[in-house]
Formats: C-alpha cells, sequence, structure tokens
C-alpha cells in the first residue's frame, strides 16, 4: 500500500497552493479532486486579484492590506496569467457616498497598498462619460479611479499544480473521489475510487487535509470526520457578454439600490458580468446560473446603461460558483457581509480542514498550514520558496499574444497539462468561454479530431 506524508483532497485554488508549498518544501503529499482540478469555486471568481475594496466598509484593513500585498506579488510573478487595469466606481446623487468619502477611501486603498497600485484619481462628469460612454448621465456626480488585477483564475491554480508536480515527492489524480477514511494509529487509511473505471484502491498517510470549500460540510461526516457545520455558501453567478455591448474602456464597479457590487470588466475580447450573492438552495457541484439570477444581472445592467439595448442574445455564455463563507457569530449578518477571513481546523489528531478566505489570498491561507504540517514531519520549513515564479506555464496563455491552435498543440497540452476530457480541454486549458457546443467552430479544427485523443 502506497503512503504519502500529506494528502490533500480538493484540488482549488487551496489544494494546489498547499501541495506547491509541502512540495517545495520536500514533503511527499498527494492531492485528489472529484473532477477536473480547479473545475468548481476556483474558476467560478470574477477573475480578479484585489484587496477588496468593499471590505473598507467592514473596517477589515488587515484582510484588505493582506490582499493587496498578495495581488501586487501575483502581478509580478504571473505576468501571463494577470495584469494590472483601472476601474471606475460611478457616484450619482443617490449613492451612499459623497466624492469625498469615496476619495479617502481610495486614499485608504493605495496606502494599505503601500502604494504599490498606481495612483488613484477622481474624474468629473464630463470625464468619466468621456471613459464610459454607456453610463447613465443623469445624476452622475463623477468617478473614483483605481487599479486592481485581472486573473485567469483556472489556470493560476493549475500552474501551481504544475509547479509542484515537478517535485518528484508529489502527485495528483484528478476524477478520483475520497469513499472512505479509517483512522489509523499515525495517520489515515484512505479509499479512493477512480471515477472513470469504476474500480477503488487504498492509500495511507500521515495527515489528512480537505481543501474541498462549500463540500466540506457535506462530505466531512460522510468519511467520518468528526464535523460540525461551519459554512455559510453563498452563489455568485456570472455572464460574459459580446463585445460593444457596453461601451467603456475601463472596468465599472457598480454600487447597486440594494446595496450590491457588480463589475463590469472587459476582458478576452468579452465583457464580464459578475456577481450575485444568494443563499445555496442546490446541488452544488458543477452548479448552474439560473434565469432568474441573470434577469437580475441584466436590469441592473440595463438600469445603469439605458441606451445600451443588454438583452439575453447579448450573452455569450455564463457561470456560476459557490463561496464557502465561513460562519460568523452573527446568524442575521448578510452574506456581503459576511467576512472574507479563513480559518483552519483540527478535527483529529492527523487531520486539517480549511475553509473560507478569499482567492487572492491564497498563498498565505495554504502558507499558515503548511507551516504547521512540515514541521510535524521532521522538515525544516522556508517560507520564501512560494515566493518564487511558477516554472511551467500553460501552452496556451490566456492574455497576450496566442500561438495558433494546431492538433499537434492539443496533443501536447492534454499530455503535459492533466488533461481528462474534452471539458477541460477548452474550459480551463484553452480558456474559452463560448459554451461546449460554440467551442469546435473557435477552435478552428474539427471536432472529431479532437475528441478522438481522448
Amino acid at each position: 500500500m502506497k503512503h504519502y506524508d500529506v494528502i490533500i483532497v480538493g484540488g482549488g485554488i487551496n489544494g494546489c497552493g498547499l501541495i506547491r508549498d509541502l512540495a517545495l518544501n520536500g514533503a511527499k503529499t498527494l492531492l485528489i479532486d472529484k473532477g477536473d482540478f480547479s473545475s468548481q469555486t476556483s474558476q467560478g471568481s470574477s477573475k480578479m486579484l484585489h484587496g477588496g475594496i468593499r471590505y473598507l466598509e467592514n473596517l477589515d484593513f488587515g484582510l484588505v492590506k493582506e490582499a493587496l500585498e498578495e495581488k501586487n506579488l501575483w502581478l509580478r510573478l504571473t505576468p501571463h496569467l494577470c495584469f494590472e487595469r483601472e476601474f471606475y466606481l460611478p457616484l450619482y446623487r443617490y449613492s451612499r457616498h459623497t466624492p469625498l468619502m469615496l476619495q479617502c477611501g481610495l486614499f485608504l486603498y493605495d496606502f494599505l497598498s503601500h502604494f504599490q497600485n498606481k495612483p488613484h484619481d477622481w474624474l468629473g462628469p464630463e470625464a468619466a462619460l468621456k471613459i464610459m460612454p454607456s453610463l447613465d448621465p443623469k445624476g452622475l456626480r463623477g468617478a473614483g479611479k483605481y487599479f486592481d488585477g485581472i486573473v485567469d483564475d483556472a489556470k493560476l491554480a493549475l500552474e501551481c499544480l504544475y509547479d509542484a508536480l515537478i517535485e518528484e515527492t508529489s502527485e495528483a489524480l484528478s476524477y478520483h473521489e475520497v469513499i472512505k477514511t479509517d483512522k489509523t494509529q499515525s495517520g489515515y487509511e484512505v479509499v479512493i475510487k477512480d471515477s472513470f473505471s469504476g474500480k477503488t484502491f487504498s492509500v495511507t498517510c500521515n495527515f489528512l487535509v480537505f481543501t474541498t470549500g462549500p463540500f466540506t460540510d457535506k462530505l466531512l461526516p460522510k468519511l467520518n470526520i468528526p464535523w460540525t457545520p461551519q459554512l455559510v455558501p453563498s452563489k455568485g453567478i456570472h455572464l460574459w457578454l459580446k463585445p460593444g455591448t457596453i461601451k467603456t474602456d475601463g472596468s465599472i464597479v457598480l454600487t447597486t439600490k440594494d446595496n450590491r457590487v457588480v463589475f463590469v470588466i472587459p476582458q478576452r475580447d468579452a465583457i464580464l458580468v459578475g456577481t450575485t450573492e444568494t443563499p445555496v438552495r442546490e446541488e452544488i457541484f458543477n452548479i448552474q446560473a439560473h434565469n432568474e439570477e441573470i434577469i437580475y444581472l441584466l436590469n441592473i445592467l440595463q438600469q445603469y446603461f439605458p441606451d445600451a439595448q443588454i438583452k439575453e442574445d447579448s450573452i455569450i455564455s455564463t457561470f456560476a460558483g459557490v463561496r464557502p463563507l465561513a460562519k460568523e457569530e452573527s446568524s442575521t449578518q448578510s452574506l456581503g457581509k459576511v467576512s472574507r477571513h479563513h480559518k483552519i481546523y483540527r478535527p483529529t489528531s492527523h487531520s486539517y480542514v480549511m475553509i473560507g478566505g478569499k482567492y487572492t489570498t491564497f498563498r498565505r491561507m495554504t502558507q499558515e498550514l503548511a507551516q504547521e504540517i512540515v514541521p510535524r514531519l521532521g522538515l525544516r520549513y522556508r517560507p520564501n520558496l512560494t515566493l518564487n515564479p511558477l516554472r511551467q506555464h500553460s501552452l496556451m496563455p490566456t492574455f497576450g499574444e496566442k500561438p495558433k491552435l494546431t492538433l499537434s498543440l492539443v496533443k501536447k497540452i492534454i499530455q503535459s497539462e492533466k488533461v481528462k476530457t474534452f471539458d477541460d480541454l477548452i474550459k480551463r486549458r484553452l480558456s474559452i468561454i463560448e459554451s461546449t457546443e460554440q467551442a469546435h467552430q473557435i477552435m478552428g479544427i474539427p471536432l472529431e479530431e479532437i475528441k478522438s485523443l481522448f
């Protein structure tokens, strides 16, 4: 029976970040995911690396500072996966904040970044409308300008995994499910099922770690891990709109009348719009956007961009994700006010569970856990190793100049980037935002030829 120092269950950004940290520090580690790596919550974000300017209202300065530091770190380490761009926050006469309050907030945002952000600015109504000509001019007082990062969220997680797999001490299995765990004197015996073949096998480990996000509360009791539900799951959906649907030269942050924040972000030859924040009342694996949620976002867009003619046929595709927010003492708190801080639990002497947190701060979160596990394995923990650039890049970059897609390149991607299905290929390795049915037209390669490779 094969033995590992650590088995990580859950291959999203936290699982991929943790296996990288552990592998760099010499721990023999196995990462397991029921589906493709980064195929759930970690590909369902707003595609941003950001401090979270709205968390300043919650006086969550420590979280914002940490997130801004991490944002600027990844902008330096992975310029092929992310880039900085301007965001505009329009203010209207009915807005809760005055121009002075907003400018103070933007200064604080820059201050918490150690002034590593490009400096903020304030634009009057005329200057704002030149940049955002689709914006409703009625009652517009101006717009604040600040800078945050755009990222391919799925690919950043994948490239952390690829970096880990360069080390001989690490392995990863997608489309494998943990179906049973048994506590042993020195750790755990874990039974794993191959989702394709149905075959099962067992492995052992010193430490079992769950980075299963919104699935944690339901999964752990099934696996005989002592656990009391700790999550407040929050569903968010996004729309990809056709380019030119909204005329703007920058990203826009809309503070809605019902006190929600909706981003409008031009990128990838499209416009990303999101997000919602609603309780989850459905199966969350491969969660989808519902029609009423789509209509909610379209209605907000029509309020702010009345002349843009935004309709359902403006939508290229939609996606959804579930935020694994950690419970707080106040059960009446709105989802938008629930803290984005993470929590780490130790249900047994040889198991750990991580929940909550922000995508942007994943490296700090997983580092906190790695620096506890590594010494328990008798190894020396070196905190600066995760500050190094990622060593294996995706063959198809998301931003900038891209190579011509050929059958030969597709074969190479499948062989080197842990691809198991056609969906893995188009959504997370090629970063195609169109629906699966439309993807083959964009790829320019006969669909039968590509599917024959699987």
